[in-house]
């Protein structure tokens, strides 16, 4: 099969009018075909996605919402939106959803402009301890805007620590509270947050970026029947295109959608809303739900593997689609981690762990997620694989072990190309 044939038959048109741009297209599938794709908020989307996302609906303009738009010309989109909506109400069991936001940073800023004004106390994760920049970094407008109280995991067993979240939210009275992580490997316990929550009369947003997909395929617990608010990315676990989604009870529908527009977007990109809704639909068959719950074996499999490395996963190991590795008693940090493997063609980021004694920039810690190697039809098996080859990356340091590595690298992606129609 030609490169134009699987990009579409613009792609020549492209290769024509801009070969550099071109290339960087065929040069990043390259990149992915040969190495190993192990960012836990990544994921392949499929073909049907893309040729969404690359249709004639990028044109179009439609501030508002279906039905109530302030340009003409907009009864296409308003059905894809709304079938997008339907889909994603049928998917998680919600009251309302919202698919305009353009990230998730984007459906957190609406979230908090829905439930709170500036200065408002909001008790969130701490950013150290696998929170997200928009719960609280002091560089982010959740810090700027809003007196953020952290909360983080124990000590001794790098798990959340409920009862210290309880006595925050008993002193300090948030308005709003925020569970959710990026670089937390264990499941969270929706139902404490909701008691907490009703005990001081908070609002409950749960964030579920990075576990959405592992609900929507009915692989962990849903947040939906404990949270006011959910907000998620559409482009890790549910395998869909960069953006973000809202879902929430009906008593914040109205809310949410004035907070997403007017309030902080324009014109929603109808492009990706008509992508999102192609993803919800394929996150709706049966062979989803099979892949949800592989991402988990593999990952499991995986924090298993580098714990026979002698690489301690966090928290004793995973339940999710990530695994937080501590790497000190290797004596790497994971700045250096990150790109020892990166010249292997292992492609994973230096995280901090709980407590980390390193700035965040250099971290002792490695994050390591299975969405995309899973997507491409690896097992557990090819986990101790790549588990090993994580190991090598990481202790072997001259140039003749790393040739070595990265052709045992490409090897194994080789068995299992990304986009293999091409």
């Amino acid at each position: 099969m030609t490169e134009s044939t699987f990009w579409g038959p613009d792609f020549d048109e492209l290769r024509a009018a801009d070969p550099e741009i071109a290339d960087v297209l065929v040069g990043e599938l390259a990149r992915l075909r040969r190495g190993l794709q192990l960012i836990a908020s990544e994921n392949f989307t499929s073909p049907a996605v893309l040729a969404a996302l690359g249709s004639t609906l990028s044109n179009k303009y439609a501030e508002g919402y279906p039905g109530r738009r302030y340009y003409g010309g907009c009864e296409q989109v308003d059905r894809a939106e709304e079938i997008g909506i339907a889909r994603a109400k049928q998917l998680f069991g919600c009251d309302h959803a919202n698919l305009q936001p353009h990230s998730g940073a984007s459906a957190n800023l609406a979230a908090y402009a829905a439930v709170c004004m500036p200065g408002d106390t909001v008790l969130a994760m701490s950013l150290p301890h696998g929170g997200h920049l928009t719960h609280g970094s002091k560089v982010n407008f959740s810090g700027k805007w809003f007196s953020v109280v952290p909360y983080g995991v124990r000590e001794d067993t790098e798990l959340i620590d409920y009862d210290e979240v309880r006595d925050l939210a008993r002193a300090h009275r948030p308005k709003l509270i925020i569970c959710g992580a990026t670089a937390y490997p264990r499941l969270i316990d929706f139902a404490a947050f909701r008691a907490i929550a009703d005990e001081v009369g908070a609002v409950l947003m749960v964030d579920a970026a990075h576990f959405i997909g592992l609900v929507a395929g009915q692989a962990i617990p849903s947040p939906v029947p404990y949270a006011d608010i959910v907000t998620f990315t559409t482009h890790k676990v549910l395998r869909g295109p960069r953006g973000g989604m809202v879902v929430c009870t009906s008593e914040w529908a109205q809310k949410i959608d004035k907070a997403v527009f007017p309030f902080s977007q324009g014109g929603p990109l109808m492009h990706a809303v008509a992508a999102k809704a192609v993803a919800l639909k394929e996150a709706q068959q049966p062979s989803y739900q099979t892949y949800a719950s592989q991402v988990i074996a593999n990952c499991q499999a995986l924090a298993d593997g580098l714990a026979a490395e002698g690489l301690r996963p966090v928290a004793g190991g995973t339940d999710t689609h990530l695994t937080l590795i501590d790497l000190r008693e290797a004596g790497v940090t994971g700045q250096e981690a990150e790109l020892r493997c990166g010249a292997a063609q292992i492609t994973l980021n230096k995280n901090a762990i709980p407590y980390d004694p390193q700035p965040p920039m250099v971290a002792s810690g490695i994050r390591v997620g299975t969405p995309s190697v899973t997507t491409q039809g690896m097992t557990e098996g090819d986990m101790k694989d790549v588990a090993n080859l994580i190991g090598r990356a990481i202790r072997d340091v001259d140039s003749s072990s790393t040739a070595e590595l990265t052709a045992s690298v490409e090897a194994l992606a080789g068995r299992y190309p990304a986009y293999p129609r091409i």
